[in-house]
């Protein structure tokens, strides 16, 4: 098909792209990023633009005014290309709220948002195989059997027809977009189609409908939006393959390190749409890494799955989430619909969809939901636990008779946040840690064996264990030797970890007495709420017989040394397995297969939450968890030091 060369400015960014395409869809292409809430249909007014050479088509709209199309003004979305264009993007119409220029856009971008790295997934495919491959959006290619006098059904119902014969589909829809553009798209195409249909509810949507073969090229995201780390994945939908994995700190901690002070902050005149702001501008950085360094065009990401706590959720959608903190607290909506990614803010396929994975309550989510799904608890004869380490720790107890879940606001000490030294589990983060008793000399290594930049949190918890065993901090985290690692500091004591001549950023990596009070609440927090939570239910740890522990903890976690500072149970190690992002890996399966989304519904039904705050012991546990591993040693006896 004949292709024309777009240019916009004042970007000054050009694409080839075919016939018929519209602007909206050109502009993704090129990386300029067009503001359209509706994502294509042609109802917001918010993408329009000027053009200043070219020929085009345009659909009528009563948003465009008389006045405005004398003066060239189209609506990018409804806008199809027939020559080389010049197109000017107005600043109302750029896709931020401050209305700035695109290189005020990346200079405020580049100082406001870390970097994603790239990350290592552990155990995403730890279900791989159980449920049946069929993606969240699927492509099919048609040749269409040309109308005649004797086969005169309607150009929908001939397409209808063909995608029927295929499969039994009990409810097709579809858009206006598509039926406007289908007629002249059909014959321009000998009609030879492909389309894009994605599962909306109990419907299956017509989402697109492009000429030709373009079946290679189908493409989704899923996203573990966490409270202090974001998560994302670009997957091949045909081949099932993870093309990229990338993280990145939740920009959102700028108004709040947890959820509740997030909520505060919601309340507040324009917090909701700060904060909505911050996490889309996030996972968007995201897409943007992933797509751009495997040549994806973002017109073929199509769909993408989103799992999230309960808040999370709600700011992702810029759903006010205030009423998650007040007495009954409860969500706006734990089940929400499939909904356009671009009435989300999030930059894909203008017309792709969006799924959020159903949540509990309110401060237990989708992310709980996506676990469970993953690691197979539900499924399991015997009684488990799932432990998610992070800002907001969740543990579920159960099997495929019950599930009961709580959470415990554990803080991002274990994600790496809040830390001297802390970072994510990527690459240069020590994630294993040795010291010697007699000189307190310090091995580590590294993940991908780069020079150290900072600690992730399964190094913190070698770090602390190693610590103990050597003598070098008491029982309740204050350091009590000497050496020429440990120094003195206005706040307190620290201990060397590496010496700036080792390290990538020349700077010392160290471990104070406020980072160790810091993790040692945290773990506080895990161990003391996975302890009530079994004995709310007339449980002793001796009769679980699996612990799956979920978390963002890079490739390595010592179970052991958990246990030496009282963050897991003592029980045999062989009852632990970790998992890694249970959440990420549930969001992927749920991406990949319609059945694990019918599942993840059932799940989010099916399990019970359990309030820790009404639980009358649950102080006494988590004060008595305040110590290196805890006051109670008969909890812990096989920890010696």
């Amino acid at each position: 098909m004949q292709k024309f060369k777009v240019t916009f400015i004042p970007d000054n960014k050009s694409i080839l792209v075919e016939k018929d395409k519209t602007i909206l869809s050109a502009a993704i292409s090129a990386g300029v990023y067009i503001n359209s809430v509706c994502g294509g249909d042609g109802v917001c007014g918010r993408c329009k633009v000027i053009l200043k050479t070219g020929q085009v088509s345009t659909q009528p709209n009563g948003i465009i005014t008389p006045e405005e199309r004398k003066n060239n003004i189209y609506l990018a979305c409804l806008t199809n290309i027939h020559s080389d264009l010049e197109v000017e993007i107005p600043k109302e119409s750029r896709l931020n709220l401050d209305n700035l220029s695109p290189s005020e856009l990346e200079e405020r971008l580049g100082s406001l948002y870390s970097k994603a790295e790239d990350i290592q997934p552990v155990n995403t495919k730890f279900k791989e195989g159980l449920f049946k491959h069929s993606p969240f959006a699927t492509k099919l290619y048609l040749e269409l059997p040309a109308p005649t006098l004797s086969d005169s059904i309607s150009d929908l119902e001939r397409l209808y027809r063909a995608l029927r014969s295929l499969e039994d589909f009990p409810v097709i829809q579809t858009g206006l977009f598509n039926i406007r553009q289908l007629g002249e798209l059909l014959r321009d195409s000998d009609w030879k189609v492909t389309v894009t249909l994605g599962k909306r509810n109990d419907t299956v949507e017509i989402v697109l409908v492009e000429s030709g073969d373009t079946t290679d090229r189908n493409f989704g995201l899923c996203f573990d939006i966490g409270t202090t780390t974001i998560s994302g994945q670009l997957v091949n939908l045909n081949s099932k393959k993870i093309l990229g994995t990338k993280a990145t700190y939740n920009q959102q901690a700028t108004f709040g390190n947890d959820v509740i002070t997030r909520i505060v902050y919601a309340g507040q005149s324009d917090g909701l749409e700060k904060l909505h702001e911050a996490v889309c501008n996030t996972m968007n950085q995201i897409i943007r890494e992933l797509t751009l360094e495997n040549n994806v065009d973002l017109n073929d990401v199509n769909c993408i799955v989103c799992s999230g706590n309960t808040t999370m959720i709600h700011l992702l959608l810029s759903v006010d989430p205030g009423h998650i903190r007040k007495e009954p607290y409860v969500p706006t909506a734990n089940f929400l619909p499939v909904l356009r990614a671009a009435e989300a803010g999030i930059n894909i396929n203008p017309r792709g969809l969006l799924s959020c994975v159903p949540g509990i309550s309110s401060y237990v989510g989708g992310d709980t939901t996506a676990g469970v799904l993953s690691s197979g608890i539900y499924q399991k004869d015997k009684l488990c636990i799932l432990i998610d380490i992070g800002t907001n720790g969740e543990i579920v107890l159960g099997s495929k008779d019950f599930l009961v879940a709580c959470a415990a606001s554990a803080g991002p000490a274990f994600e790496g946040s809040g830390l001297t030294c802390g970072m994510r589990a990527s690459s240069g983060a020590i994630q294993k840690v040795s010291i010697n008793k007699t000189d307190f000399s310090v091995k580590y290594s590294t993940i991908g064996d780069k020079k150290p930049r900072g600690i992730c949190g399964s190094g913190y918890i070698d770090l602390i264990s190693s610590m103990l065993e050597a003598g070098i901090i008491d029982k309740g985290g204050k350091i009590k030797a000497g050496g020429s690692r440990i120094r003195q500091t206005g706040t307190g004591k620290e201990f060397v970890v590496c010496f700036k001549e080792e390290t990538e950023n020349q700077s010392d990596i160290v471990i104070n007495e406020a980072d160790i009070e810091n993790l040692k609440r945290s773990k506080a927090a895990i161990y003391s709420a996975t302890a009530i939570l079994a004995k709310h239910l007339g449980l002793g740890f001796s009769e679980i017989s699996k612990i799956f522990i979920a978390g963002g903890f890079g490739t390595y976690l010592d179970i052991e040394k958990a246990i030496r500072i009282g963050l897991l149970p003592d029980l045999a190690l062989s009852k632990f397995v970790f998992i890694g992002n249970s959440a990420l890996a549930g969001a992927n399966q749920i991406l990949l297969s319609n059945q694990a989304m019918l599942m993840a519904n059932i799940l989010a039904s099916k399990i019970t939450y359990f309030e820790l705050s009404v639980d009358p012991g649950y102080m006494d546990e988590y004060s008595q968890a305040l110590f290196f591993p805890h006051t109670d040693l008969m909890k812990f006896p096989t920890v010696k030091f």
